[in-house]
């Protein structure tokens, strides 16, 4: 089974850690895409926050803003 990830501003994905989550905090847009591609091969779902997931733009991705799968991964973007 895949470990859910969360990526983004602390004071929004702290708590995701509470549940099991593997909690990336990231305040910036070079924090997001280093947590992006240090993700360990383990995890199966990452959410980001809506900064997060602006930081990582289309070419990550792409189109889709909520349940794109993205290299394998089930990414899912919370809402404002």
């Amino acid at each position: 089974m895949g470990t859910v990830a969360v990526i983004g501003e602390a004071v929004r994905v702290a708590d995701f850690g509470l549940a099991g989550a593997l909690v990336r905090s990231a305040e910036d847009a070079e924090a997001v895409r280093e947590a992006w591609r240090t993700l360990e091969t383990h995890v199966a779902v990452v959410i980001l926050t809506p900064r997060a997931a602006e930081a990582l733009g289309d070419a990550v991705l792409g189109d889709a803003v909520l349940g794109a799968v993205t290299g394998g991964l089930l990414t899912v973007v919370m809402p404002e």
